[in-house]
């Protein structure tokens, strides 16, 4: 991955849950574990994000447009094929939604949440690295080890 696709990847990432705005406040504001009929209601998220970004999002950036489609629709796809909304295993899941998944698990884990406190950056990471949240690329995981510390300077300044 070059540069330039880092940045693009990064700029596209800000779309990975625009699909949001069709999920109930009522689910999303939830502080307690959600009912099965409505984490399938909060899964669609993905699929509504990127017929957003395919029908409404305008832009003259071919490749930009696409790794946004890609990344909404994609971002909680597993290695291991258990994600959603699609069921991708491996290389089938695009590279930048590959990326954004470990960023957005992480900025999730060290985050609060109406339904959780946030943990610590060394639990977070611990997790991530444990298969706690899904089995992850397990090239971009040995990145992850290796950028642990500005995955935390990241989170700090975002906090």
């Amino acid at each position: 991955m070059d540069e330039d696709m880092a940045d693009i990847i990064s700029h596209a990432s800000t779309m990975h849950d625009v699909g949001k705005i069709t999920v109930p406040d009522s689910i999303l504001l939830k502080p307690g574990k959600l009912t099965q009929e409505e984490f399938g209601l909060m899964k669609t998220h993905t699929t509504k994000g990127a017929e957003i970004i395919k029908e409404i999002f305008v832009t003259d950036n071919r490749v930009f447009k696409e790794f946004c489609y890609n990344i909404a629709l994609s971002h909680h796809e597993k290695w291991d094929g258990k994600g959603y909304p699609h069921g991708l295993k491996g290389d089938e899941i695009p590279l930048a939604a590959q990326v954004v998944s470990i960023a957005d698990v992480y900025d999730a884990l060290v985050s609060d949440r109406v339904y959780k406190p946030a943990f610590s950056y060394d639990v977070a990471y611990q997790m991530i690295l444990d298969g706690e949240c899904g089995q992850f690329n397990p090239k971009l995981m040995d990145c992850f080890r290796m950028a642990r510390k500005e995955f935390e300077k990241k989170a700090k300044a975002l906090q």
